[in-house]
């Protein structure tokens, strides 16, 4: 779920990469002040979260003293935050659990029916469920939703910063070069899904022009296979594929290993997070020198 510059522009990319590491290392300076303030000024709300994307939103926004519980899935392979839940309790998502643990603030995602949602709120709990985002701008409106909700604006304007640093070093990477994204299962993305705002944003035009996720034509990728190809999830069980759909046909396969410049592991892109800036600096370390 990206030709470069003349020598000279390649010559000045060094200087860059230790310019973008330079403002990252500044942003945590000067963001660790208010985030110790604020977290003097009160104490920091008890916080569950329903759902492995939920995880990555309290893992990365939480105090690790106020987080009373994570999903079942905090730890697995594709957690991106998994080293961080190392030590805290994991739960089902169940009523009478999520009361046990007196969280004054749920997070999540897909986890939880409407009906424990209601029960919840109706119990004093408040539940924020994270949005889609289609771009990066949903991102952050996801970032600053739930930090906000924690008491945490402070480390939720750093996760922000840094996301964007991430964004600013590599943009323009491919310099416009055209690709098309590729999942095991022959699905692809076109504008309106985040995975297409990564490739924008590392600087390649993407094939695909129709909106949303879409089921690659096996015809199209026979004929007139794209020059590049950018995978995702590849590394995850998806992997192996439906095995009666496109992810099992030969076409697709051989397209994936003949023109793939990129594959994006799963963890980057299984949830509307900050990740999907690790998914375009990984794209642009890809781009031809």
């Amino acid at each position: 779920m990206r030709t470069r510059a003349a020598d000279a522009g390649d010559a000045r990319r060094p200087a860059a990469r230790a310019g973008g590491g330079l403002i990252l290392a500044g942003l945590a300076l000067a963001l660790a002040g208010a985030i110790s303030t604020q977290a003097a000024a009160a104490p920091a709300a008890r916080v569950l979260a329903f759902d492995q994307c939920a995880d990555q939103y309290v893992l990365g926004l939480a105090p690790r003293s106020a987080i009373v519980g994570l999903s079942t899935r905090a730890d697995d392979a594709d957690s991106r935050l998994r080293h961080l839940a190392t030590g805290l309790p994991r739960f089902r998502v169940d009523l009478e659990t999520a009361l046990s643990r007196r969280p004054e603030v749920v997070v999540r995602y897909w986890g939880g029916d409407p009906r424990l949602v209601a029960a919840l709120e109706r119990r004093g709990v408040r539940v924020v469920t994270i949005d889609e985002a289609g771009d990066f701008d949903g991102v952050r409106a996801n970032i600053r939703k739930v930090a906000a909700a924690l008491g945490q604006t402070a480390r939720g304007e750093a996760l922000v910063a840094h996301m964007d640093a991430r964004l600013a070093r590599s943009a323009g990477a491919w310099r416009g070069e055209t690709a098309l994204y590729l999942t095991p299962g022959g699905v692809t993305a076109g504008p309106g899904a985040l995975v297409h705002a990564v490739l924008t944003a590392a600087g390649l035009r993407n094939a695909e022009t129709r909106p949303g996720f879409q089921t690659a034509s096996l015809e199209a990728l026979a004929l007139d296979p794209p020059r590049r190809v950018v995978l995702g999830f590849f590394d995850s069980l998806q992997a192996a594929g439906d095995a009666w759909g496109p992810g099992r046909h030969r076409v697709l396969k051989r397209v994936a290993a003949e023109r793939a410049v990129a594959s994006i592991p799963s963890r980057y892109l299984g949830c509307p997070d900050w990740g999907a800036a690790e998914a375009v600096e990984l794209l642009a370390a890809k781009a031809p020198r």
